[in-house]
């Protein structure tokens, strides 16, 4: 079971700000440049260089330096982790909620007897 993975814990914590989650829609349409990738957010570049940042920690982008321009790509393949530990939960909750369907019928029918 991955729920003390430290990587884990890395996406979550880059996935928790609105302001990356909106870079990482953008950067899933494909590479940009950081200054592109500030413009819309409103905040100064060196703002936008720490959410870069702790996206690029989490390894869910990569960045690329040509000449003095930084790029940025996804790296989609990172939210596999997420995914597993998020289907993981969904799996023990639906097993969990069939059991309590399965009670609470078992529950009814013995009422109406």
């Amino acid at each position: 079971m991955t729920k003390h993975d430290p990587d884990l814990s890395q996406i979550f914590h880059a996935l928790a700000d609105p302001t990356r989650r909106s870079i990482l829609t953008r950067l899933a349409e494909g590479p940009a440049p950081v200054t592109e990738l500030a413009r819309p957010t409103g905040l100064r570049l060196p703002t936008v260089m720490r959410h870069l940042s702790v996206l690029e920690e989490a390894g869910l982008i990569a960045t690329s330096k040509d000449g003095r321009v930084r790029s940025c790509a996804i790296v989609p393949e990172a939210l596999a982790t997420a995914r597993s530990w998020l289907d993981e939960q969904r799996t023990i909750w639906e097993t969990r909620l069939d059991r309590l369907d399965e009670y609470v019928m078992k529950l009814m029918r013995e009422g109406k007897t």
